[in-house]
């Protein structure tokens, strides 16, 4: 490449700040559709809430299945090339769900939409620095979360005024977010370039002996996303039953957890990248889990409010921490595809959560739910406090990287 070492330093970091504007977009997008547009258009359409729920469904599961594709690709092929077949399928998604008013096509379209936007996340991940792992993970995941909740919100006020000017605005920022990925002046780092005169096989051979080493993340990686998985269905019902929270109410509860996550995710990166990942990952595993069960117990405002900013100050601890360990057995040489490999991992628990927590909720009560999901939460912590993740942890890249207590060393 021929990039001097502080050049490529700050290309690097260009590319990250680039990149997680374009994915704040992206994702935008990505909630605004699937949240608020998708099922209000489908019942002014007169589709069935089934046919809704089939899409998101599949999106979410092709947008887990896919990760694995496209990382691979990323670190084989040209970058530009990727993002631009990918993020052009995401836009094809968003014209075939609006244009085509019909079951399969809101469900074919919400599969591309989940395709497309894969290739800006391992990006991302791929590009955080070695030696700002968890204030990085930080931002990215404010980012994330911001545009998750200003999305939906956002197109609410505007779904009133037309359907075609919410579509064509959303259609809009997609396309803006498109270019941002693939600009020009990104100084991309192709860290597999030289994996390409390796023969395929032996690429497989090498990526699945370093992936190998990221079983001690398993257990982790599948319970968190179904502990996580297991509420979605069940918390609005939970909040009205239980709880006792009116719409509004329940908004602000909601609200209030958000505000904290996004305020201390970036405080809570530079801490763990301080401090050591491990112990604020066991920390905020546990106090979840805490929160989580308390939360049961309450019946007043005040307290599931308190309850919903512990929530979210402990998912500020955790976010950061978790996926700055997941990057330390990530390969150096084949970062997207390790990416990949993760996020579908993650994924399993995404799908069978929602799953499993309807069918508690329905065979049991949604306290019973909230009460599992705590308690695998808990577990956990209790793991990862017996069997701490950095005794594993490889150090990948030049060999320089060794990882003691809980965050990297530099020899």
């Amino acid at each position: 490449m021929g990039y001097p070492s502080e050049a490529k330093r700050i290309g690097k970091s260009t590319s990250v700040v680039q990149l997680t504007f374009a994915l704040f977009l992206t994702e935008l997008v990505r909630s605004a559709f699937l949240l608020s547009f998708l099922p209000a258009y489908a019942a002014e359409q007169q589709m069935t809430i089934a046919a809704v729920g089939v899409a998101i469904s599949v999106h979410y599961l092709a947008d887990t299945v896919i990760k694995l594709v496209a990382g691979y690709a990323l670190d084989r092929f040209p970058l530009r090339l990727i993002l631009n077949v990918f993020l052009l399928l995401g836009l094809l998604g968003l014209f075939l769900s609006y244009g085509i008013i019909a079951p399969w096509a809101i469900i074919v379209g919400a599969a591309l939409l989940g395709i497309g936007i894969s290739p800006i996340w391992l990006l991302c991940l791929s590009l955080i620095r070695e030696d700002q792992r968890g204030s990085q993970m930080g931002s990215v995941y404010t980012v994330w979360l911001a545009a998750l909740g200003l999305g939906p919100v956002a197109v609410n006020f505007l779904i009133d005024r037309s359907y075609a000017m919410t579509f064509w605005l959303l259609a809009g920022i997609w396309i803006a977010g498109w270019a941002l990925a693939a600009a020009k002046r990104i100084p991309f780092v192709q860290g597999s370039l030289s994996a390409a005169a390796v023969p395929l096989k032996q690429q497989m051979r090498d990526l699945r002996r370093k992936l190998s080493r990221m079983k001690p993340l398993v257990p982790g990686m599948i319970v968190q996303t179904l502990a996580a998985g297991l509420l979605v269905p069940v918390l609005p019902s939970f909040a009205s039953r239980y709880l006792t929270l009116d719409y509004s109410s329940y908004s602000l509860v909601l609200m209030g957890g958000g505000l904290m996550t996004v305020l201390l995710l970036i405080p809570m990166g530079r801490l763990a990248d301080k401090r050591g990942h491990q112990g604020l990952l066991i920390v905020g595993f546990a106090a979840l889990a805490v929160s989580l069960g308390l939360l049961i117990y309450s019946r007043q405002f005040f307290s599931t409010f308190l309850l919903a900013a512990c929530l979210g100050t402990a998912y500020a601890a955790v976010l950061p921490a978790w996926n700055a360990l997941m990057s330390y057995f990530v390969p150096a040489d084949q970062k997207a595809t390790g990416w990949g490999v993760l996020s579908g991992i993650e994924g399993i628990g995404v799908i069978l959560g929602p799953i499993a927590g309807g069918w508690m909720a329905e065979r049991f009560d949604e306290t019973v739910t909230v009460a599992v999901s705590a308690l695998l939460l808990l577990a956990i912590a209790l793991f990862y406090w017996i069997h701490p993740v950095r005794r594993y942890a490889p150090a990948y890249g030049d060999g320089r990287d060794e990882v003691e207590g809980g965050s990297i060393q530099h020899r």
